[in-house]
């Protein structure tokens, strides 16, 4: 088990990486050749100037201004000082609301823990259980730091009491503050839609599952029926094409024109020798040759091939998938027709809000619809087989953290557990490194597995992959690290022990587990955190872009990529800090602090980040927040029976009733706050779109509304070119007569009216998607 002196190694250890990682940062920040990498977005304002040419700079490479290194902590200043509604502008309302997430960890911790502090502990310390344990139990191991959680506290004592009124105490104060808090992101995001710019998703929905017809193509159809069914606000739609081959070869493409580059540029800098490569992977094997002839021939090739993919694409009805793009006149009628049903059958035209041009994940479009609860299926039951195949890896690391109590069941092992330094740094820094470690590749796994399920927004994919990724965690890291750390460490009690002796042990040893997650918070909270603002593998890659292929300013700019914030990663990772701190509270609230230092250091970070790197791939408006909301109260439900459970083992039964009743509050108030304000996040108000259209009409009513929409969901590959579809007239506002080249087959005359003989519809099989009157 570890000690306080373990603790303390740990701490030293990662204090000292963070303030190495600040230091560094704060350094080469101030290098003229670094500013794209710690400044890009910036940059990509067109607001930031090349500082080689401007400013007090000296030297092309080396900032020698002495007096800005005496100031080389005001970036903290920097990151604070750039007010909300500023740094909404600045950012966007995604970047804002996820700093705000830190905010709302220092909002329900900080009071908790002087709460926890003031009453708890005290409590927990002089309750000297462990002392008397002790003296029956003496293969039992605990350490100082475990006094001061409930473990201490001896069955069916009344400080048990304190521990309940504490659980009460801080589950309403959660309450109180997520409400809140939801209230306040609620308003955040209705103000931002309501003030935001024109964008096409406002007017376009997504209508997937087209039915076939043996009359029509996809796009006559889907022309025809909401000319029909939507023929005020019908504007414009676009089909969508398998392009998926071709987008391959253009990124291929891309590639071999990125090593031409990079040999021609190494020709020029040496005009006398010809650069040469190998025809073998990556140029390691294979025939030497000639590198700018074969990549010119490679690259003519290819674009040979690309055209002809391009013409079969464009020409094959076979690659029109049954799914559209459609356009509406107004954000009203897109309102309508994404949040509605269209016909009888559920099944087909299903309309949903189109996502914004740079959130669709083409790829996607493609996979028939029939496919995808299939593909859920199957990746239900891969994660289900990679969550506990994962137990593997968190049990090892498990008998790191307790490698002194795996010494008893195997006394060989003694001689080196039992020196000191050895033994600190093994338990107190070594179990979180590794956990760590486990987990860099797993992110990359779970976005595959969403990919494969067929989400079409990059904004779907990411929020799919971060509930992966929080399951994960979960069960691996939280409870999987409790289990497995709780077997391997009373293993010889649970030999020797009655059956109904053991969850008792178990009750007592959960507790225990807070010393592993104290390291793991240090390791990953505070080192990791200082690591991401220093930017150690984008720093290399630029220079590496930057010596060897970039050749003029627009090169430079190409060569800095900003990045985002990894959604899929550092949410679920934030869950994990909040589940931590719930459960620990009222446990061992000693866990307290380390959590409060993780939030306010990466609140900070972050904001830094968000203002000068990151630049988001997509705006969503904050449309995670019930994500993040709801996964909090798991945590919060998870602390509760947690603490049902270790009271359990404390002879205290009367306490269960009075403690049942949180999860069932906390069940009710989740219910409540999604009533109440889910649907802002979910569907968009129809008075809100028919307030942005009246002012649109009034204050631009020389909009070409077609000419902004026409090409905004074209396959990227088809930017530029031309796609031979039919063009129909939008104009043609002749609502009484829909043309159709479906011909009126055998027992079509369906639903209709007895005595209103002038109304004439077509079989069901077309879902009566035409008529004339």
């Amino acid at each position: 088990m570890a000690t306080v002196s373990d603790i303390t190694v740990s701490a030293a250890i990662n204090s000292l990486s963070a303030l190495l990682f600040l230091v560094a940062f704060a350094i080469l920040r101030l290098q003229p050749m670094n500013d794209r990498v710690y400044f890009p977005k910036w940059y990509l304002k067109g607001i930031r100037e090349n500082p080689t040419t401007s400013g007090p700079y000296v030297k092309k490479f080396v900032n020698l201004d002495f007096r800005m290194y005496l100031r080389f902590l005001n970036w903290v200043l920097a990151a604070l000082r750039m007010p909300e509604p500023e740094l909404i502008d600045h950012a966007g309302l995604d970047s804002a609301v996820y700093i705000r997430i830190y905010l709302l960890g220092l909002k329900i911790f900080v009071p908790i823990a002087l709460l926890a502090f003031g009453v708890l502990l005290p409590v927990n310390y002089t309750g000297g259980n462990f002392n008397t344990m002790s003296l029956s139990m003496k293969d039992l191991t605990f350490g100082e730091i475990d006094k001061f959680s409930i473990s201490n506290v001896p069955p069916a004592s009344k400080r048990l009491i304190v521990h309940i009124v504490m659980a009460y105490a801080f589950t309403f104060w959660t309450y109180y503050i997520l409400y809140k808090e939801y209230k306040i992101v609620t308003d955040m995001r209705l103000h931002f839609l309501a003030a935001q710019i024109r964008r096409p998703d406002q007017f376009t929905v997504l209508v997937r599952n087209v039915p076939s017809d043996p009359d029509e193509s996809v796009s006559e159809h889907v022309d025809h029926f909401f000319r029909v069914n939507h023929p005020d606000q019908y504007f414009l739609h676009k089909v969508v094409y398998n392009a998926n081959r071709l987008a391959k070869m253009v990124d291929q493409k891309k590639d071999l024109q990125n090593r031409l580059i990079y040999y021609t540029n190494k020709h020029e800098r040496k005009p006398n020798k010809r650069p040469t490569t190998k025809t073998g992977f990556w140029g390691l094997w294979g025939e030497k040759i000639d590198a700018i002839d074969y990549y010119t021939e490679e690259i003519e090739k290819l674009s040979k091939e690309e055209v002809a993919e391009r013409e079969r694409v464009i020409g094959d009805p076979k690659a029109v998938i049954p799914a559209a793009f459609v356009s509406f006149k107004s954000r009203w009628g897109a309102a309508i027709c994404a949040q509605t049903q269209q016909t009888k059958n559920p099944t087909r035209w299903l309309t949903e809000w189109a996502p914004e041009p740079r959130d669709v994940y083409w790829n996607n479009l493609a996979i028939p619809f029939v496919e995808l609860n299939l593909r859920k299926l199957v990746m239900a039951g891969a994660l289900f087989g990679l969550t506990f195949c994962f137990m593997v890896p968190i049990a090892i690391v498990q008998t790191l953290a307790n490698i002194e109590s795996i010494g008893k069941v195997f006394p060989f092992l003694k001689p080196i557990i039992n020196k000191g330094s050895v033994k600190s740094f093994i338990q107190g820094f070594l179990p979180g490194m590794v956990l760590k470690i486990f987990l860099l590749i797993l992110p990359m796994i779970l976005m595959e597995m969403s990919k494969i399920e067929g989400f079409v927004a990059v904004s779907a994919l990411e929020a799919r992959s971060a509930g992966k990724y929080h399951l994960f965690l979960l069960v691996n890291v939280f409870l999987g690290s409790i289990i497995t750390g709780t077997a391997l460490q009373q293993l010889k009690e649970f030999l020797k022990q009655s059956p109904s002796e053991i969850p008792e042990t178990i009750g007592v040893s959960i507790p225990m587990k807070a010393t592993f997650f104290i390291t793991y918070v240090m390791v990953d909270g505070w080192a990791g955190v200082a690591a991401e603002i220093l930017r150690v593998a984008p720093l290399i890659i630029y220079h590496l872009k930057n010596i060897f292929l970039v050749k003029t300013e627009k090169d430079r700019d190409d060569a800095m990529d900003p990045g985002s914030l990894l959604w899929p990663i550092t949410e679920p990772r934030l869950q994990l800090y909040f589940l931590l701190g719930l459960v620990y509270s009222t446990v061992t609230p000693l866990l307290l602090p380390f959590i409060i230092v993780f939030f306010a250091f990466a609140y900070l970070v972050f904001r830094h980040q968000v203002i000068n790197v990151y630049h988001q791939k997509y705006e969503s408006a904050a449309s995670f927040w019930p994500d993040v909301h709801r996964r909090i109260l798991i945590g919060l439900t998870i602390s509760q029976f947690t603490l049902l459970g270790l009271l359990s083992t404390k002879e205290a039964a009367n306490s269960t009733p009075s403690l049942l009743v949180l999860p069932i509050l906390t069940f009710w108030f989740h219910r409540f706050c999604k009533n109440r304000f889910e649907s802002a996040f979910r569907k968009f108000p129809l008075q809100d779109a028919m307030i942005k259209d009246t002012l649109e009409r009034a204050t631009e009513p020389q909009l070409d509304l077609k000419a902004y929409l026409k090409d905004a969901y074209l396959h990227p590959v088809f930017k530029g070119g031309e796609i031979a579809e039919e063009d129909y007239d939008d104009d043609n506002d002749d609502r009484y007569l829909v043309a159709t080249k479906r011909t009126l087959r055998k027992g079509s005359q369906s639903g209709t009216q007895e005595g209103s003989p002038e109304d004439i519809y077509v079989d069901a099989d077309a879902d009566a998607d035409a008529h004339i009157v």
